[in-house]
């Protein structure tokens, strides 16, 4: 029968609303933390849209419409499509380019929000340790509440944004963000991953190949976007006089060149990648019609001037210098096949080439994903699409990469590998067939099998030998007395040995006693001091071990030579 107390209330629940209790606080924390972590992003931009809107001289609404647009710039900056209702036209304008440089800012703050929520609590002093899933979760909410009132309020303002696009790209940021923190605040761990993983999965996360591909489609990613951002500066520069005209003829007071500048510097990682597209082949868009790649540049784009967009290629078809843009994906591709040869000698050529195009696959979904995100509509019409194509820019990337990586690799597996083959080649012309590739681990095994155990138990063969004998002592005779010869000590004999017996693959470490070198009895007096032997002791009665022939510890093994065995290849 249960027992309850006073007021009814189980008393075996009582723990369970304690441990509640307990975590009750923890989550909430967390959940706090995803929170702020959305306030202080919207703090931030509010605080930049007010400056500017108090340093105006021509401010067009009031500080609710300033901020309202910071709320929709907070949005846009998760990839929130926006919509613009004030046009020329009167036709409603989205607005989908996403500065790539505001991405960082709620990334940034979710992900610190997610390793101090996996940092609280170490279990002592009774307190509580969410697990990652915990933590994940509470973030998560905490953080996407805030965002769904700030959907609601940026609604009134000038540029509300798209409820179905605000709806799966800020939980898309808030997840991977704060995955990624949790995942660092537990020491990025490989594995295990969790149950409902597929065993496919997470037998292919511990394999070092998927590793190096990570590692090689990093690098080959790494050199597209410096060779993007290579580009776009040489471009900026070559066009100086364009660029400058185009910026000081957008305002004329330093509050709106400032807010021209820090646009441009929000959109820089947008042009670095554009930068990348162009040189991989496939370009990027500028509205419908109007395409830009090192081939030609073809279209008439209804542009607006702004200073990036004036370091644009001349219009018509590509030149020499243009085609030389090729040279960067052909050094991505480079960098991909060095970086995906691994350093160990025991690989296959295989293997290394296969690492190489899963290497260029991670290239290619990288610079598709980034694509992706750095492009979309500036308007409507002739706006409709502006930068690179995102499945285009990952073929071109996946074919760019696959092309020299393989040969790389291969090529640098077989150069790091020439000492062995080296060793290899001298072995055969030495007659020794032993390290011919292919077959050293079925002679190795056959081996093995034919001989058996190749030392035998010593230890087994000994017979039972009684006590031992008593130590063998050279006794010397004393000088006389007044004669002042030297004496010398008499020694004991050298104690029995031990030997240690090695079987093929265990050790017997049972000591064997080796019967001592037998002391010559007829000359048991040192020669290099003569003495009187009138006084000498008779030790003809002395026990003294017979002198057999000394029998090898190891018999010897015919037909087998000792070689150095080095590890088979994977």
């Amino acid at each position: 029968m249960t027992q309850v107390t006073e007021r009814g209330t189980p008393l075996q629940m009582a723990p369970r609303a304690a441990a509640g209790r307990r975590r009750s606080p923890a989550a909430a924390a967390c959940v706090l933390g995803g929170a702020m972590a959305a306030g202080l992003g919207l703090g931030f931009l509010a605080v930049l849209v007010i400056v500017l809107w108090i340093s105006s001289p021509y401010p067009d609404s009031g500080p609710g419409g300033a901020l309202h647009l910071a709320a929709g710039l907070w949005l846009l900056a998760h990839g929130t499509e926006l919509v613009r209702y004030e046009t020329l036209s009167g036709v409603p304008a989205p607005v989908g380019v996403t500065p790539l440089l505001l991405v960082a800012l709620p990334a940034l703050l979710m992900r610190r929000a997610a390793r101090l929520g996996s940092a609280s609590g170490d279990g002592n002093d009774g307190d509580e340790v969410l697990p990652a899933s915990a933590v994940f979760s509470a973030v998560t909410c905490g953080y996407l509440c805030v965002g769904a009132l700030a959907t609601v309020y940026a609604a009134g303002g000038p540029m509300p944004a798209d409820p179905l696009s605000a709806a799966w790209h800020v939980p898309l940021v808030a997840v991977l963000a704060a995955a990624g923190g949790v995942w660092a605040a537990k020491g990025r761990p490989v594995g295990p991953l969790p149950h409902w993983v597929p065993e496919a999965v997470r037998r292919a996360v511990v394999r070092p190949r998927y590793a190096l591909a990570l590692r090689a489609g990093a690098a080959g990613a790494l050199v597209l976007l410096g060779g993007g951002a290579l580009l776009v500066g040489a471009s900026l520069a070559w066009h100086g006089a364009e660029v400058q005209a185009s910026f000081l003829a957008l305002t004329s007071v330093w509050s709106g060149r400032f807010a021209v500048l820090l646009l441009a510097l929000a959109l820089l990682p947008n042009a670095v990648v554009w930068g990348a597209s162009y040189a991989l082949g496939p370009g990027f868009a500028l509205g419908a019609g109007a395409t830009a790649t090192p081939l030609g540049f073809a279209g008439a784009p209804a542009l607006p001037r702004f200073p990036l967009l004036a370091g644009l290629p001349p219009e018509g078809p590509g030149t020499l210098l243009t085609c030389a843009t090729a040279g960067v994906p052909l050094v991505a591709g480079l960098a991909v096949g060095w970086f995906a040869v691994r350093r160990a000698r025991e690989v296959r050529y295989r293997e290394t080439a296969l690492t190489a195009a899963l290497g260029a696959l991670v290239c290619a979904l990288l610079l598709a994903g980034l694509a992706a995100a750095a492009s979309g509509p500036l308007g409507s019409r002739g706006l409709a699409s502006c930068g690179p194509v995102w499945w285009a820019t990952g073929a071109a990337t996946f074919a760019w990469m696959l092309l020299p990586a393989v040969p790389v690799a291969v090529a640098v597996h077989s150069w790091r590998t020439r000492p062995v083959r080296q060793a290899e080649a001298l072995a055969m012309e030495a007659g020794d067939e032993w390290h011919d590739s292919g077959v050293r681990e079925l002679r190795w095994e056959a081996l093995q099998r034919a001989a058996g155990v190749l030392v035998p138990d010593l230890a087994q063969e000994a017979p039972q030998a009684g006590p031992e004998p008593a130590a063998a002592m050279a006794v010397v005779p004393e000088a006389p007395a007044g004669t002042g010869s030297p004496v010398t000590a008499v020694a004991p004999a050298k104690p029995p040995r031990q030997v240690t017996v090695v079987t093929e693959f265990h050790l017997d470490l049972t000591p064997i006693p080796v019967p001592p070198n037998p002391v010559d009895a007829s000359n048991p007096v040192d020669t290099s001091n003569p003495v009187d032997t009138s006084n000498s002791v008779d030790t003809s009665n002395q026990a003294v071990p017979s002198a057999e022939p000394a029998r090898p510890v190891v018999p010897p093994v015919a037909g087998a030579r000792v070689l150095a065995r080095r590890k088979p290849p994977a």
